[in-house]
C-alpha cells in the first residue's frame, strides 16, 4: 500500500538565553575563591617587623606568634639587614591582634632555656620555637620593634610594684635572681645596668603582690648572694639567705630593727643598694669629711676599705692608697686618704658635737691634735697581716698642728708600737755591732794567763810560808788552852777573885737597899751606931 508523501517537519531551533552548565564550575570556584580571599583579607591584621641578633629556631611561614600560648600571628619572612648584623622577622598578625602593633609591645624567641628563674620552654623541644610577645600599655600605633634575646621577667599585667636600685657592685646577680623579705622569695631582678657615669649599677627588681606593701620609705636593701661568714668575739655565724642565692646570688629587703617600713613606696621608687645586710641597717652617716694621713712605714696590709676607728668605734674607711716624693727631704711619704664620717662619733655622744664645717668644729680638731690626736697603722687580723687606721690620743707625741681650712685636712700620725720595737731592736743591734768584742777577748785572754801565773807563784811560794804560819798559831792556842785548864793555878786564881767580887757585890746591893729605906741614915748613921 502506498503512502501519500508527507511535507518535510518544520524544525525551528530553541532559544538559548541560558549559559551552558559546564561553565558553572569555574564560575562557582571563582565566588569561593573570592570568599576566601575576601575572608583571608578581613582577618588580616598589620604586619609588623622584629629585629634580633640571629634567626635560631625560625623558619618563614612555620614559625608561629603567641600570646599566652594562643596563636595570634606566623612569620611572613626572614632577611637580614644592611649592615649583615642583625636578622629582620616580617610577622603578620591577625585581625585580633591589631592592638599589639603599639608602643610598648615585646617579641623574644620561646625556646629551652635554663636560667636563674629555672628552665623554661620544655614545650618547644617537640613543637619548635615559637615568639613569644607581650602587649604594650600605650595606644601609639607601632610597626618596627628590637626584639628581646631573653624572655622578660614580669609580663604585662602582673601585680605588684618595680623598683631602682643604686649600689657600687651588681656583684653576682643577674636577671632573674630572687629578692628576699625575711628570708620568703617575694620578687625577682627584671634588669640592671651601669649608671651614666659608670661609676655604680643600677638594678631594676619586681616585688609581686602583696608582697609589696612591705616596700616602704624606710626600707634598706642590701646583696644576699653567696654565704655571710664572720668571725668575732661571739664566735663562727655564717648567714645566708637561701641555697639559691650561693649559686646565682640574690637581693633582700627589710626594715631597720625597732621601725617600721613607712609609707608604701611608689612604684619604680628609688632606693640605695648595700652590700651585705650590716652595711644596709647602719643609720646614715651623713656628708663625709676628707682627711690625709702620711706614713713613715710599710703599707703592706692595708688595702682600700679598711676601717677607720676611734677606740674600737668606726669613723670611715680608706679611699685610697698613694706615695709622694718630697724634693726637699729627698724622701718618699706613704699618703693613705680617707672618708670620716662625724655623725658616726656623734650619735653615740651623750652630747651634741659640733658640725665639722664649723668654727666649732674646726676648734674642737685644733684642740684634740693639739692634746696628742694622732693617726697610727695596727694589725687588725694576725693570721692575715691586714692593717687599719686607728685615731687615738698620744699625750707624749711630739707637738703639732692641723690646717682645718685645709681640703683634705691633714692629720698627724705616729708610728705603731712593733715598728717603734723594730727601730729599738736595730739600734741596739746597730750598738753591739760597735763593741770590739775581738779586743775584748784578747784582752781577756791576757789577763787569764796573768791569773794563771799568779796561782802558780801563790802555791810554789805563799802557800809554804802560810803553812808554817798556822803552825805557829796552832802551838800558841795550845800553849793557852793548856794556861786555861782547871787545874792551872791561874785559873784557881781567877776563880777566887771573881768569887771575892761576887761577895763585894752582895754587900753593896743591901747598902743600897737601906739607904733607899733609910736615907738619913747619910747623916745620923744607924740607929744602933748613934749614941
Amino acid at each position: 500500500m502506498h503512502l501519500p508523501d508527507l511535507p518535510p517537519p518544520d524544525i525551528k531551533p530553541r532559544k538559548r538565553w541560558l549559559p551552558s552548565l559546564i561553565w558553572l564550575v569555574p564560575l562557582i570556584s571563582a565566588l569561593i575563591g573570592i570568599a576566601l580571599v575576601a575572608r583571608s583579607v578581613s582577618e588580616k591584621g598589620p604586619t609588623v617587623t622584629v629585629s634580633f641578633n640571629n634567626a635560631d629556631g625560625m623558619e618563614a611561614g612555620k614559625t608561629k606568634v603567641k600570646y599566652k600560648d594562643v596563636e595570634i600571628g606566623s612569620v611572613q619572612a626572614i632577611t637580614l639587614t644592611k649592615n649583615l648584623q642583625q636578622v629582620m622577622v616580617k610577622i603578620q598578625l591577625t585581625r585580633e591582634a591589631e592592638k599589639f602593633a603599639t608602643q610598648g609591645t615585646r617579641f623574644w624567641v620561646v625556646r629551652p632555656r635554663v636560667g636563674a628563674n629555672g628552665i623554661s620552654g620544655l614545650g618547644t623541644l617537640l613543637s619548635g620555637a615559637y615568639i613569644g610577645v607581650d602587649i604594650g600599655q600605650s595606644s601609639e600605633k607601632r610597626t618596627e620593634f628590637v626584639g628581646l634575646e631573653n624572655p622578660p621577667i614580669v609580663t604585662s599585667g602582673q601585680p605588684g610594684h618595680q623598683y631602682t636600685l643604686r649600689g657600687d657592685s651588681l656583684g653576682s646577680v643577674d636577671i632573674g635572681a630572687p629578692v628576699f623579705y625575711r628570708r620568703v622569695q617575694v620578687g625577682q631582678v627584671v634588669g640592671f645596668s651601669l649608671d651614666p657615669h659608670g661609676s655604680g649599677v643600677i638594678v631594676n627588681v619586681f616585688v609581686n603582690a602583696p608582697f609589696d606593701q612591705y616596700v616602704g620609705t624606710n626600707t634598706r636593701w642590701w646583696h644576699a648572694s653567696g654565704v655571710d661568714l664572720r668571725l668575732d668575739s661571739s664566735g663562727l655565724k655564717i648567714n645566708t639567705q637561701s641555697l639559691a642565692t650561693v649559686v646565682v646570688g640574690g637581693l633582700a629587703f627589710q626594715s631597720p630593727p625597732g621601725q617600721d617600713a613607712g609609707q608604701q613606696a611608689v612604684d619604680k621608687a628609688v632606693f640605695r643598694l648595700a652590700a651585705d645586710e650590716s652595711d644596709a641597717m647602719r643609720e646614715p652617716d651623713g656628708q663625709p669629711l676628707n682627711v690625709v694621713m702620711r706614713f713613715n712605714q710599710s703599707l703592706r696590709g692595708l688595702s682600700v676599705g679598711a676601717p677607720v676607728d676611734l677606740r674600737g668605734i668606726a669613723l670611715g674607711q680608706v679611699t685610697e692608697i698613694g706615695i709622694e716624693y718630697s724634693e726637699m727631704d729627698k724622701s718618699f711619704s706613704m699618703k693613705v686618704s680617707m672618708a670620716l664620717y662625724p655623725d658616726r662619733l656623734s650619735r653615740r655622744s651623750s652630747e651634741a658635737l659640733p658640725a665639722p664645717n664649723t668654727p666649732g668644729g674646726h676648734e674642737l680638731l685644733q684642740h684634740l691634735v693639739m692634746e696628742g690626736l694622732r693617726g697610727q697603722l695596727r694589725t687588725g687580723n694576725l693570721l692575715t697581716g691586714q692593717l687599719y687606721v686607728a685615731l687615738d690620743m698620744f699625750p707624749k707625741a711630739p707637738r703639732a698642728t692641723v690646717d682645718v681650712h685645709q681640703n683634705p685636712i691633714e692629720l698627724p700620725t705616729v708610728p705603731n708600737t712593733l715598728d717603734e720595737l723594730q727601730v729599738q731592736i736595730a739600734d741596739i743591734a746597730r750598738k753591739l755591732n760597735q763593741v770590739p768584742f775581738d779586743k775584748i777577748g784578747a784582752n781577756l785572754n791576757g789577763a787569764l794567763e796573768n791569773a794563771n801565773k799568779l796561782f802558780g807563784h801563790l802555791d810554789t811560794e805563799v802557800v809554804p810560808q802560810a803553812r808554817d804560819t798556822l803552825a805557829a798559831a796552832q802551838r800558841t792556842f795550845g800553849t793557852a788552852e793548856v794556861t786555861l785548864q782547871q787545874a792551872a793555878p791561874l785559873q784557881s786564881d781567877v776563880q777566887d777573885a771573881m768569887q771575892e767580887l761576887t761577895r763585894t757585890l752582895q754587900s753593896l746591893n743591901a747598902l743600897a737597899d737601906y739607904l733607899e729605906r733609910h736615907p738619913q741614915a747619910l747623916l745620923f748613921g744607924k740607929k744602933g751606931d748613934r749614941p
